[in-house]
Order: C-alpha cells, then sequence, then structure tokens
C-alpha cells in the first residue's frame, strides 16, 4: 500500500482537484467520502494539525467551508445538515499528517439515529441521556 504522507498527498495535489481555493487553503473532495460530496478544506502550508494554524489559515479555512457548503446545497437539496470535524494526532485518527478539516453532508436518515453526532468518534458515547 503507498504511503499518503511520503510525499504528502496534500502538498501534491493537481488544479483539477481543486473545488475552491483562496491564498492560504483550498477544498476537495474527498478521496473515500462518508456522504456524496464530502469535502475537504485543507490548508496549503504542510502542518500536522489544526492547533498548528495561524489565525489567517484559520479564516482562510473557515472561508472555504463556508464557500463549499453553500456549493454542496445548491447542487444536493437533501442536504440538511453537516459535520465538521479535523483528526489531530494518530490516536485521534489522524492517518494523513498534513491538517485537513472535513465537511460531511447529511441527510435525513443517512444513519438511523444521528443523536450525538461527532460524538460517535467514540461509539458507546454517541447515544446518551440528557440529565
Amino acid at each position: 500500500m503507498k504511503d499518503p504522507n511520503n510525499p504528502c498527498i496534500f502538498c501534491k495535489i493537481r488544479k483539477e482537484e481543486l473545488q475552491f481555493e483562496n491564498q492560504l487553503a483550498y477544498s476537495s473532495i474527498d478521496s473515500y467520502p462518508v456522504s456524496e460530496f464530502h469535502s475537504l478544506i485543507v490548508p496549503k502550508r504542510h502542518v500536522e494539525t489544526y492547533f498548528e494554524l495561524t489565525k489567517e489559515e484559520i479564516q482562510a479555512c473557515n472561508d472555504l467551508i463556508l464557500k463549499t457548503k453553500e456549493k454542496i446545497l445548491k447542487k444536493d437539496s437533501s442536504v440538511k445538515g453537516f459535520n465538521i470535524g479535523t483528526n489531530a494526532g494518530k490516536s485521534a485518527g489522524q492517518s494523513i499528517m498534513h491538517c485537513h478539516i472535513h465537511l460531511i453532508p447529511r441527510r435525513e436518515g443517512d444513519v438511523e439515529n444521528p443523536q450525538g453526532g461527532v460524538r460517535s468518534v467514540i461509539p458507546k458515547k454517541q447515544h446518551y441521556k440528557r440529565k
């Protein structure tokens, strides 16, 4: 199996794979999508995690998250929500060691019970009862 970190696949993105870009970041479709139009927002500077981004890079990524979200909603009216997340470190599930933010479109009925959303990264913690 080819190592996506050597060379880094996010540092060598091809122009035809881009949805949007600005000076500091770009968005593209995820190669292994969780749902249709699952997108990645990636800073151009090679840093491992979100916590290493500058304020300007965070703003550039946020601008592309919003732009990509609008594009998805225009393409698919069945999208009713989104999950936004990033994996920071191997213990959090990060496998490509270049910061990237997932924008995952959600549709009614795509899972039996969506309660807890991103909490499902630890499956036993997804569904909870309020006290």
